[in-house]
């Protein structure tokens, strides 16, 4: 039923969360195309399994707690959560491990904790440090860029990858995988390698790995695309990049054969997905824009330090989720002051 409205705002709004979902997935899809694109179908196939698999578990817990199946399901919510995770895995993931992620993202991360609205942490990402924990070699196996490959798979190779967990006949996944640019980086500075002689590698562009540079400047025309949709603001997408690329500049020019260009941190990896589509998600971020600045920055310096010196090159779901538990409390001393109400009554 629809009310009137006699406060403001004093505009006729329906409800806003699925045009805000499907605002989201449309800014995504060129970064999904990119990705396809490079990394095959694969990807595609990813995001069908876990887009079934959030659906059907959503509605499961709905029906469980006797709540309305339709209405939260049209809210696109669960789709979001699972194109992020599908797209954030390697394209040969095995399914039974995508469903597990979604099992996670939308149990026990979103509706145990009440459904949209309440999740303390974001779902794609809590179920993407799930599965990297979990199961770290498939979780990080991700086929070379079309460009690059030696051996690419057709269709029907890239099904039966997923569907069985084993590489094609007459291959090992040695063959047909490769490490991240991230990864690649971090294993050549370990072994001595120098950044002049690691950017000699054809799996290199003029930032960071071939392929990957241009999945980041679809997923930053997406992002922008957002901001000026007003969908979300600059402010996180802002201040992530400052504090990524101040550290990384900082530490480049201390030592640039040890310490890549701050550029190769941002089109490398997760960082223009996560600053755009996944640390400002309205849920689990901060809401003030002073705390979402504070946010923003502390993700960005949170990515540099877990990839230049922790376990896990990415990093970017190790930092939101962090992030994610700091948020009201940086809410909480962020606030604005009413208007009226200062602490000095004389």
């Amino acid at each position: 039923m629809q009310f009137q409205t006699f406060s403001s705002p004093h505009t006729d709004r329906p409800n806003s969360v699925d045009k805000v979902m499907l605002q989201v997935i449309l800014a995504l899809l060129p970064g999904v195309l990119a990705m396809t694109w490079y990394f095959g179908p694969g990807v595609l196939i990813n995001i069908v399994i876990a887009t079934l698999s959030a659906v059907a578990f959503e509605a499961l817990v709905l029906k469980l707690r006797k709540r309305p199946v339709m209405p939260t399901l049209h809210d696109l919510s669960a789709v979001v959560t699972a194109i992020l995770f599908a797209i954030a895995v390697p394209p040969l993931l095995p399914w039974w491990l995508t469903v597990i992620g979604m099992a996670f993202a939308i149990i026990m991360v979103k509706q145990l904790y009440g459904g949209l609205g309440y999740n303390p942490f974001n779902p794609a990402m809590a179920a993407y440090v799930l599965l990297l924990i979990s199961w770290p070699i498939p979780m990080t196996s991700w086929l070379p860029p079309a460009v690059l490959s030696t051996n690419p798979l057709d269709f029907m190779q890239i099904v039966s990858a997923i569907f069985t967990g084993s590489p094609p006949t007459g291959l090992e996944w040695d063959a047909i995988t490769m490490a991240t640019p991230l990864d690649g980086m971090r294993t050549n500075l370990d072994q001595g390698q120098m950044i002049s002689e690691i950017s000699q590698s054809p799996v290199w562009g003029d930032f960071g790995g071939l392929g990957w540079e241009w999945v980041g400047n679809w997923f930053l025309m997406g992002g922008l695309w957002l901001i000026y949709k007003r969908t979300i603001t600059w402010h996180i997408p802002l201040a992530f990049f400052a504090g990524l690329t101040g550290l990384a500049m900082i530490t480049f020019l201390f030592d640039p054969e040890s310490y890549p260009f701050a550029l190769f941190h941002v089109f490398s990896g997760g960082a223009i997905l996560g600053a755009f589509f996944i640390a400002t998600d309205p849920v689990t971020a901060c809401t003030t824009r002073k705390g979402q600045l504070i946010y923003g920055v502390a993700i960005g310096m949170l990515v540099y330090i877990i990839r230049t010196w922790g376990g896990y090159p990415d990093a970017v779901a190790f930092a939101v989720l962090l992030l994610n538990m700091a948020a009201p409390t940086i809410d909480y001393y962020t606030r604005p002051q009413v208007f009226g109400h200062g602490d000095n009554h004389g």
